[in-house]
């Protein structure tokens, strides 16, 4: 990890009671990217027994925060979706890989791939981040 990403993501996982109520561990962070894990547990479960869809949203939405403000500018999601791919049961280890596809002065573009432990994509996730002017450091 770049030790300035390393920095804000850790201050901002740090104070982030959401994923860390998730499971979410910090695997690598670099600027303009960032996998997280995970694992699914029984309270995370639906009706049918599988994992709630916000469960893969949020898990994507913490990859695209993390990636995204890595750079150093505060960044907040404008807009985003997913695709569920697969359907998810307790028990099941998540990967999260984040990746910056554009990036420009107010704007930038992540595509966030889950994986389960399989290396099967599980969810897509399609995130778009307005750049503010305001620094971390």
């Amino acid at each position: 990890m770049t030790d300035k990403a390393n920095r804000i993501v850790q201050k901002m996982f740090d104070q982030d009671w959401f994923s860390q109520w998730l499971g979410i561990t910090l695997v690598e962070v670099k600027e303009s990217s960032c996998t997280l894990k995970m694992k699914v547990r029984k309270e995370m479960l639906n009706g049918f027994g599988i994992a709630h869809g916000g469960i893969t949203y949020s898990f994507a939405d913490s990859a695209l925060a993390f990636a995204s403000n890595s750079h150093g500018r505060k960044s907040v999601s404008v807009e985003t979706s997913i695709s569920h791919t697969e359907s998810l049961l307790e028990g099941d280890e998540l990967t999260a890989v984040a990746e910056e596809l554009s990036l420009s002065n107010k704007i930038a573009v992540y595509q966030i791939k889950i994986f389960n432990q399989h290396n099967k994509i599980v969810a897509l996730f399609k995130g778009t981040v307005y750049r503010t002017s305001k620094e971390w450091e």
